[in-house]
């Protein structure tokens, strides 16, 4: 039977990649869509594309557990670069065994005209074995306050000002990149005067001292950086803060926040923040059009809910065939903020799911559901809480970093924290009635060959099962995988197999039915080769 990495080199994953896009793919699109970045295809149980069909099953959607350490990362003291905060405007990835962390520290606690002065926050790196316990290294590499014995990351340019991040910052690590000095990408917020933005500025909102430029840089190492090009991504076009950056598909895509007058909804209504989002086929050229990505569904009702904004974009986790991501949950001050204090006082933001087939557009599978709530009063992360690229399964556990602002500029704990959950586990279906069949469908796969069907389940027993029957594209039964001959799941686990005498088909529908007096929970299908 072939390796993992003999049919992922053979482009083998490809169909079933392309198989669960919202539509029909040409055999063309089949044949060039890239294979899942982990060679496995993840059908999550809140993914109503890759399960859309179900009977009498309801989705329950499950809030993390914060790790009682929290937080995890803390600033430094006066003087180091992540004094004033450390925030995961940033990413967090899981290279060769260990942690990596980029974030955005800033050197005062000192806010001016609602930045940080000089318009500046370093790009800072952290490292650990197990994602709890975090070290800043010294990178020897850029100086302050008089000496390089620090944790800022270099960032190199031909055009002045563009390697001075003010905002967000995302990395990631794209290996399959042919020039060893690509593998890694980034791309952060720059404010530039109009005259540096070397492209001019567009003619859509008032005019600002400061433009809001999305710049992208590479690095062999992560660590040592050079900015592409001597114009922003975004000369030439609208205000922009990009807050995301993933390759999908083979796409690059950059997706992040604007507000009006610079944007409006699809029926030009002005709006609060919203997610929009570009794309490049090559990291280097990208569109000079956006694309609507996202908005939280009072901010599109006839009379939008007061005060509802989508910050940040979503802090993206890529799988391969689907992205996951956490969005921020703005509501405004419901009081008038007191007169002096900052513009931002008595907003507060959680944490909501996003789910995306395509790249760019991306849905709630249930509306404002708080993913990761704020804390009460008095805990550490009580105020804002800020989404990051920084996901991770670690053995039967899903990490998910986060960090904590303070609108309010009194510095109280910008740090970062982590939450957990069951593998997979941001949700479940289950039966609604019991007592009563119930069942889902997936979409139509075409499997890797040599792969294996797995379940992450619970509640499952040998006296209630969760039966598994293979349709065709009519979702006529399969001789072999169905009826007499449906497989049986009887143990609970992230990752179960389901087994027949027979490899798969060369393409199937998976049909998965509930015990009738059971409390099965189905989080998601896997499709990956046998070990």
């Amino acid at each position: 039977m072939p390796s993992r990495r003999s049919f992922l080199k053979r482009g083998l994953v490809t169909a079933a990649t392309a198989s669960l896009l919202p539509r029909v793919a040409s055999a063309a699109e089949h044949k060039a869509a890239p294979a899942a970045t982990s060679g496995e295809l993840t059908l999550f149980a809140f993914d109503d594309h890759s399960i859309p069909q179900q009977q009498n099953l309801k989705l329950t959607l499950v809030q993390v557990d914060k790790h009682p350490d929290n937080p995890v990362l803390r600033r430094g003291p006066e003087g180091s670069p992540d004094y004033g905060h450390a925030i995961l405007y940033g990413s967090v990835l899981h290279i060769e065994g260990k942690f990596r962390m980029w974030y955005l520290g800033m050197i005062q606690k000192k806010i001016e005209h609602g930045q940080a002065p000089g318009w500046f926050r370093p790009m800072c790196y952290a490292e650990s074995e197990d994602g709890i316990h975090w070290t800043k290294p010294e990178l020897g590499l850029v100086d302050l306050n008089g000496n390089k014995k620090n944790n800022i990351c270099l960032i190199e340019s031909d055009a002045p000002g563009f390697s001075r991040i003010n905002d967000y910052l995302t990395v990631i690590h794209d290996p399959e990149d042919p020039d060893p000095k690509r593998r890694y990408k980034v791309a952060f917020v720059v404010h530039l005067t109009p005259e540096e933005m070397r492209g001019g500025v567009s003619k859509v909102g008032p005019e600002e001292k400061r433009w809001c430029a999305f710049i992208t840089a590479t690095s062999a190492d992560g660590l040592r950086w050079k900015v592409i090009g001597d114009r922003p991504a975004n000369a030439g076009g609208e205000r922009f803060e990009v807050s995301g950056l993933y390759r999908f598909k083979g796409t690059y895509y950059a997706t992040g926040q604007c507000i009006s007058p610079w944007t409006w909804l699809p029926d030009g209504r002005n709006c609060g923040r919203v997610m929009l989002g570009y794309q490049s086929p090559d990291f280097i050229h990208w569109s000079p059009e956006r694309t609507f990505c996202f908005a939280r569904a009072g901010q599109l009702l006839p009379q939008p809910i007061k005060g509802q904004q989508t910050h940040m974009g979503a802090g993206i986790w890529n799988r391969g065939n689907v992205l996951v991501g956490l969005y921020g949950q703005w509501q405004d001050s419901p009081t008038e903020p007191p007169k002096g204090s900052p513009n931002l006082w008595g907003t507060r933001i959680d944490l909501g799911l996003v789910v995306s087939n395509d790249g760019l557009h991306f849905r709630e599978p249930i509306t404002d559901f708080k993913v990761i709530p704020r804390g009460g009063e008095g805990a550490w992360d009580t105020l804002w809480l800020l989404q990051g690229h920084a996901f991770a399964n670690v053995g039967d556990k899903t990490y998910i970093w986060y960090s904590h602002g303070d609108p309010e500029d009194q510095f109280r704990s910008p740090e970062i924290g982590l939450a957990t959950l069951r593998r997979d586990g941001f949700g479940y279906l289950s039966l609604h009635t019991t007592a009563a069949h119930g069942h889902c469908v997936t979409a139509h796969l075409i499997p890797p060959h040599g792969s294996r069907l797995y379940l992450n389940v619970d509640n499952v027993s040998a006296d209630a099962p969760l039966l598994v029957e293979l349709l065709d594209e009519r979702h006529q039964p399969i001789s072999d995988y169905s009826g007499d001959h449906a497989a049986r799941v009887t143990t609970s686990g992230t990752r179960q197999a389901v087994t027949w005498p027979k490899a798969l088909p060369a393409s199937f529908v998976a049909k998965i039915s509930f015990p009738e007096n059971g409390e099965s929970r189905l989080y998601a299908l896997y499709l990956d080769a046998a070990a």
